[in-house]
């Protein structure tokens, strides 16, 4: 299996080194034959940041392939899903246990708890972008 993954899109704009970049994300469902009679099928639009000191070299319109790795996709899915869950179930048997049973306000404390996390990572958005970096390349 290889680690790289590969986009074709279509770009979208350029300032400075920053360029993004359209692609249309489809599920495995898509490429089915049967796709058209099936309710199952998806496709979404999704933008890409990439950055490059090349971006000069690429005009808006043109197509494009863009790479990640696949480490970048597990690290993006345990941040966004597998933390969170960690962090859910922990404060809930926590509160459970704090507060004598009162599920109600364990519920709200272990969601409370959610919000605060994916606002701290909100925050730092910032630094989360230099861990996930793209490459991209003409077609």
């Amino acid at each position: 299996m290889s680690d790289i993954i590969q986009h074709q899109g279509t770009v979208e704009s350029i300032d400075g080194s920053h360029i993004r970049v359209r692609i249309v994300q489809t599920s495995a469902c898509a490429t089915c034959v049967a796709h058209k009679y099936c309710n199952s099928s998806e496709s979404k639009e999704k933008m890409i940041d990439v950055y490059t000191r090349d971006a000069a070299t690429y005009q808006v319109g043109q197509s494009v392939n863009v790479f990640g790795t696949t480490s970048m996709g597990m690290q993006a899915v345990l941040w966004a899903f597998g933390v969170p869950f960690v962090v859910l179930v922990a404060v809930l048997y926590a509160s459970i246990m704090l507060t004598d049973g009162d599920e109600p306000l364990s519920a709200l404390l272990a969601m409370g708890t959610l919000g605060i996390y994916y606002l701290i990572l909100y925050m730092c958005r910032h630094r989360m972008e230099k861990k996930f970096v793209f490459t991209i390349e003409p077609v």
